[in-house]
């Protein structure tokens, strides 16, 4: 698959088979992530590659009580919205039971965080695709940043102090008859193009 059909044929797994990933499709996807761009070429990304079970419960109910004591409001972002209600009814799992979370953190004060951390998550994204992997991004970790609990929590995972989580991707193999990702073209209602050429 070469890298245009990857971008174009990426579309989100919301649905994983328990399957352990590959440490070496693991590894490349990681690669990918590292050599994303960067501000001033920087590199403050921090990967925390999540594939411990208990690790991952903990973060799904330390996830759900988190959002089950927020309150919705009409202004809000609508994934955030579903995030509170989904956490309010139970049974929330926010990474989708995949077998791999990676958290991208980044320094607090830096300017380019979410913008580094966003290469880095659709650099892995396309390279699971290429992979044959299914992946999500999962804003959930972000939108809950300075929730003392979580961050106490992905401190003890090897989290530093000065860093916030802006992002994260799960990753594994699609709960497909087939098990590859669901591919395809979908036509594409916004991002506008303007062109000026004098």
């Amino acid at each position: 698959m070469d890298a245009f059909d990857a971008i174009l044929t990426r579309r989100s797994t919301r649905n994983y088979k328990p399957d352990p990933i590959e440490d070496e499709k693991l590894n490349r996807i990681l690669e990918a992530g590292r050599q994303a761009p960067s501000g001033g070429n920087n590199q403050t990304n921090h990967f925390l590659v999540i594939r411990s079970r208990v690790v991952l419960d903990n973060l799904i109910e330390m996830v759900q009580t988190a959002f089950s004591r927020m309150e919705s409001r009409e202004d809000m972002y609508s994934s955030l919205k579903h995030s509170i209600a989904a956490s309010k009814k139970g049974g929330y799992v926010f990474c989708y039971n995949a077998p791999v979370l990676i958290v991208v953190a980044n320094r607090r004060d830096y300017g380019n965080n979410m913008a580094d951390c966003a290469c880095a998550i659709e650099n892995m994204m396309l390279a699971a695709n290429a992979l044959d992997l299914g992946s999500c991004w999962i804003n959930q970790l972000k939108w809950l940043n300075e929730d003392p609990e979580i961050v106490r929590y992905l401190n003890g995972l090897g989290m530093h102090d000065d860093e916030r989580v802006y992002g994260a991707v799960s990753v594994g193999y699609p709960a497909t008859e087939d098990g590859m990702p669901v591919r395809g073209l979908t036509p594409q209602k916004g991002n506008e193009v303007t062109f000026i050429d004098n």
